[in-house]
């Protein structure tokens, strides 16, 4: 897969890779199209499920996505921390992909309750120390991010970077009200964290915009006026 997709640049916003993975989403079910509430309660044309990356041939895939945007990104860390609950397999399988390159760092990852018994707390995996990468699937609010932010500090690391599936580009919201960034711009802009995403709602339009002869093309006036209304600047 890797050969596939090494070319990153030179077309749509997130190139080759970000094309490959459009379509790897979309042939695994993870991407749909149609109509679908969001967490927001915007009616969203389209629905990003990394949960549906289910059995080991998907989940091995997706991991090599990760590492490449992450191996072109050039973004240097020191461990990866995985947050609960999606985050979990997602951390765990990149970081064996890493170490399959030959590029071996710890993982953790956190419990959303603490453990009363054994070595008890809600950190599990290896001590959190150094640079520390978050691997996640999407960023809807940020809220994710900011606990494992707060976790991370509390252990004596550094937050230093978050990778992510997909940004979808659009108005966070704060107390119901729309607000005129994204998470991810949020967490790069006030946080002062990187974000890598492997693919984004630009790379979804491109791939969208070169589907003139089949049925995915009547989703594109759809998502193009999502974008509108609800993109961030």
């Amino acid at each position: 897969m890797a050969e596939e997709v090494a070319e990153v640049g030179g077309v749509g916003e997130g190139g080759a890779l970000a094309q490959a993975f459009v379509q790897f989403a979309l042939e695994s079910g993870v991407l749909r199209f149609g109509q679908f509430k969001t967490k927001a309660g915007r009616m969203s044309p389209y629905f990003f499920n990394a949960g549906l990356f289910d059995d080991g041939a998907k989940l091995a895939r997706l991991a090599e996505f990760y590492a490449d945007r992450l191996i072109a990104s050039g973004l240097d860390f020191d461990m990866i921390f995985g947050p609960a609950y999606k985050g979990i397999p997602l951390g765990a399988t990149v970081a064996a992909e890493l170490a399959r390159r030959g590029r071996n760092v710890p993982f953790a990852y956190n419990r959303k309750e603490a453990k009363d018994h054994g070595e008890g707390g809600t950190l599990v995996g290896a001590p959190l120390k150094g640079r520390v990468l978050i691997v996640d699937d999407v960023m809807s609010a940020g809220t994710a991010v900011r606990e494992s932010i707060a976790a991370i500090r509390s252990a004596g690391a550094t937050p230093h970077a978050v990778a992510i599936a997909l940004d979808r580009q659009e108005k966070a919201t704060e107390n119901g009200v729309d607000v005129e960034h994204s998470a991810v711009q949020y967490v790069r802009n006030q946080l002062g964290l990187q974000v890598v995403a492997i693919a984004t709602l630009d790379d979804l339009l491109h791939y969208l915009s070169g589907r003139a002869d089949d049925e995915l093309s009547a989703y594109r006036e759809g998502v193009l006026a999502y974008r509108a209304r609800y993109g961030a600047g």
